[in-house]
């Protein structure tokens, strides 16, 4: 039975909202962040502003020396829940079966849904104008079999793009896909994987299951599902999210505790910007650290904590790093949340 997700990815949604609500700002490069002279980190940015280069999680001081011109507004997280809320009433006319990622982005799982004589296509589209006329902004849409071709998919037209993936596509559109576009795949595995001979997945489907896995390790077997079009994952109504994590891989080793604790205000400017974004939707119930020493061995160290501060992650990084007391090549900060019963949900199949 084929399944039928929409991904919907609003476009630079806190820089189109502002837009949306001064006039005077379009056509002008602008961001939503923190400020420069206090180590503000950019939410998001219009695409002007990409144009210079600007980026989202960039130190706002860096996005100014990029664009001298650049207008950086602070973030209005209450204002911009509203207008997720609005978004999401329109999801619901189609589904209840909704997995909310942030405040600008989506699945949902339209496959028992009879609107459009169950058309996903014709349903991602009219989630799209519906959006446009009554929210004033634009999103981009995904259609495909799951969850990771939808997402891939959501961003192949953007801005304000529709791609649909069919059933009987999927093979094609997957073997030309880079590997850098598998989830998980970062610039490490990525080049794990060039100096294999691998840059797409149809490099990855001409290796046997366990030949690849032997080649790539543990990882591998995610991979190798991906390549084959093959991801299970259910949509899940909000509570499936258990923690919101930043991590960073740094490209010389930090040689003590005094250089990771420097890196700590910077990562935790970028877990407060990703819990933000994800809208608060759940109350914290941990804060949790990960190290990575030189060897290439982890640790994690938590602690209950409902609020955790600068001090909480610094205390967490100091007991995390006498465990081994050698060089560190990634840093890692984040929270736990505490847990929801999953809602329930049942399928029919019609056309995709």
């Amino acid at each position: 039975m084929n399944r039928k997700i929409i991904h919907i990815d609003c476009d630079c949604f806190y820089a189109a909202v502002e837009m949306r609500d001064d006039p005077s700002l379009r056509h002008r490069p602008i961001a939503v962040g923190g400020d420069p002279g206090r180590r503000g980190v950019i939410s998001t940015c219009n695409y002007e502003a990409r144009e210079y280069g600007v980026r989202s999680a960039m130190a706002s001081a860096h996005a100014r020396r990029l664009c001298p011109e650049l207008i950086i507004l602070p973030p209005r997280i209450g204002y911009y829940k509203e207008v997720s809320q609005q978004i999401h009433r329109i999801f619901r006319m189609f589904t209840d079966t909704i997995e909310p990622l942030s405040l600008d982005e989506a699945y949902l799982d339209v496959t028992e849904q009879p609107h459009y004589r169950g058309s996903a296509t014709r349903m991602g589209e009219a989630i799209r104008k519906q959006v446009r006329s009554q929210v004033g902004i634009t999103v981009s849409a995904g259609v495909a079999p799951n969850k990771f071709l939808a997402k891939i998919a959501s961003d192949w037209n953007k801005p304000d793009g529709l791609c649909v993936i069919p059933p009987h596509k999927t093979d094609t559109f997957i073997q030309q896909l880079p590997v850098e576009k598998l989830h998980g795949v970062g610039r490490v595995t990525a080049q794990k994987l060039h100096n294999l001979g691998i840059r797409t997945c149809a490099d990855i489907r001409r290796y046997e299951r366990f030949e690849f896995i032997d080649s790539v390790g543990g990882f591998g077997e995610h991979l190798y599902r991906l390549a084959h079009g093959i991801d299970e994952r259910p949509v899940q109504p909000r509570s499936s999210r258990k923690s919101v994590s930043v991590e960073h891989t740094y490209p010389n080793d930090l040689p003590d505790i005094a250089s990771c604790q420097e890196k700590l205000p910077e990562l935790k400017q970028k877990l407060e910007e990703r819990l933000q974004r994800s809208g608060g939707l759940h109350p914290i119930k941990k804060a949790f650290v990960k190290l990575k020493f030189s060897d290439f061995t982890s640790t994690t160290m938590e602690c209950c904590e409902g609020n955790p501060s600068l001090d909480t992650y610094r205390s967490l990084f100091d007991q995390a790093f006498k465990r081994k007391a050698m060089a560190v090549r990634l840093l890692g900060v984040g929270v736990r949340f505490q847990e929801h019963e999953p809602a329930p949900h049942n399928q029919i199949a019609f056309e995709f």
